[in-house]
């Protein structure tokens, strides 16, 4: 087999974590082909891109080859699914390539999604269809453009091989970027086999790769936990200022690095509405619109769970010490939520009466059945003096009248110009977000056409969110109406 020398990968995790992982090989794609490379991205992670964008990147991304210091691995990790714990999941159908250290002295992992079975498939292929692998791909990077953290896609390869599910589908391999793949899950893992040495070297080896600082602390591990929770607080803060529905909050899919993994079921919604789940597995509403920070809490919890040796050598003092901190996760929640939702409508300062201003206007939106991004797209309008557009957007124009009318009392305390706020406001309210089903059109040209531009035109227009460019007025529009709810599948 040959060797390429382009990636210099390192292999932290294998080296440092025996017990957490089995060693694995990709299964061979008989027929690939490369459906989309992201040169941005492999340029930040130190990467030649024209290397790569061709046969000898389509070799490794497809499975067929393995570039030299790669030691590929399916990590194990447990956890919490839909509230039932499995104490052992694992990559059933991903494989960590390595790890490089990219632009920014960040260390990064390179894994493959979808390249066959490992010893955790649980009777899986540990395939992944065309569908699936490409809906990730649009998700991650427009996720990443919307200034989201999360993992990214380097690749996606079509494997020229068949995927077995509902219907016969064209299978495809996904390369996936991440800060790391530890999850809350991995923790669960290491404190399901009772073995405290296990799960010490786990939070050790993160603590040095995501969280240095909270090593100098009186509490290390306490520190940690509370660094962890302030980035899951933050990222899930983000998800609600933006309309986003993860909808498989599983701890398994919790990193502790603070970025999002794993577009299975997931969506915006159109019309806001706290209880908005699209996700088909989700029968219940667990992990709804609404719930999300409440899971954020849950599953933050589980982990606080496997610390609680590492925290104190009193079990009770350990737990007394967790807890102040899980009590802490609300309101710093809120806060981060708060922060992102006065930017949102142009506000800078903080009053007292923010938060009910705004939980007001996000009733009335609910309500009203209005769009939620093109409500804070179009309410910069306001300040350039037409308000018409945003008011058209409620059944009952009337109801924003009165909600406007106590905002422009409140925004005359800012004492910024009205041009330079509705500015700032177009810069981090999207024009454009991953809509259902202009997502659904490019994913079904891709599996029953083989054409790959609607995926490639909806790439683009998502990866400049804040541009409103002519021509691109369908990417903002929302779905037609239906009485026909949108669901979304895990596609595994």
């Amino acid at each position: 087999m040959n060797k390429h020398p382009h990636f210099n990968f390192d292999n932290s995790f294998a080296r440092s974590l025996d017990g957490f992982f089995s060693y694995c090989d990709a299964e061979t794609s008989t027929a690939p082909k490369l459906l989309q490379f992201n040169h941005a991205l492999a340029e930040e992670l130190g990467l030649d891109p024209v290397a790569l964008d061709s046969e000898f990147g389509l070799a490794i991304f497809s499975g067929n080859e393995k570039a030299e210091g790669s030691e590929t691995l399916a990590q194990a990790y447990a956890g919490h699914q839909f509230g039932g714990y499995s104490p052992q999941l694992g990559d059933g159908r991903a494989l960590l390539l390595g790890e490089v250290i990219d632009t920014q002295q960040r260390r990064r992992d390179i894994q493959l999604k979808g390249s066959g079975r490992t010893p955790f498939s649980r009777g899986g292929d540990g395939k992944a269809a065309i569908g699936p692998v490409l809906r990730e791909y649009l998700i991650g990077e427009a996720m990443h453009a919307l200034g989201v953290p999360t993992t990214r896609a380097l690749a996606a390869v079509a494997t020229g091989a068949d995927v077995y599910r509902e219907t016969v589908l064209p299978g495809a391999i996904l390369t996936r970027v991440a800060s790391s793949h530890i999850r809350v899950g991995t923790f669960q893992y290491g404190a399901a086999r009772g073995d405290v040495e296990k799960i010490l070297k786990l939070a050790d080896y993160t603590i040095e790769r995501h969280y240095p600082d909270t090593a100098e602390a009186d509490n290390p591990y306490l520190a940690f936990f509370a660094a962890v929770a302030d980035a899951q607080a933050a990222l899930v803060a983000r998800w609600m200022n933006i309309g986003f529905i993860h909808g498989v909050m599983n701890t398994d899919n919790t990193t502790i690095s603070g970025e999002t993994i794993d577009y299975g079921p997931c969506a915006f919604m159109d019309n806001y509405a706290r209880g908005t789940v699209f996700s088909s597995i989700d029968r219940g509403g667990r992990y709804a619109y609404a719930n999300q920070p409440e899971i954020l809490i849950w599953n933050l919890a589980r982990l606080a769970e496997t610390l609680i040796p590492l925290v104190d050598s009193k079990k009770e003092r350990a737990v007394e010490l967790l807890t102040e901190t899980i009590e802490c996760i609300q309101p710093l929640y809120e806060s981060y939520w708060l922060t992102g939702m006065r930017s949102k409508i142009g506000l800078t300062t903080e009053e007292s009466g923010d938060q009910q201003l705004i939980n007001d206007l996000l009733k009335k939106m609910e309500e009203g059945h209005v769009d939620f991004t093109l409500f804070f797209r179009h309410f910069s309008q306001a300040l350039r003096g037409d308000s018409e557009e945003v008011r058209q957007l409620f059944d009952k124009p009337a109801d924003f009248d009165a909600w406007e009318h106590r905002w422009w009392m409140r925004y005359e305390q800012e004492g910024i110009s009205a041009e330079r706020t509705a500015q700032s406001m177009d810069e981090i309210n999207p024009i454009y977000i991953p809509r259902n089903h202009k997502v659904e059109e490019a994913l079904a040209a891709a599996t029953d056409q083989e054409d790959i531009a609607p995926f490639k035109k909806l790439l683009e227009v998502l990866t400049h969110p804040f541009d409103e460019v002519e021509g691109n007025e369908a990417y903002a529009e929302p779905a037609p109406k239906t009485n026909i709810p949108y669901r979304t599948f895990c596609g595994t």
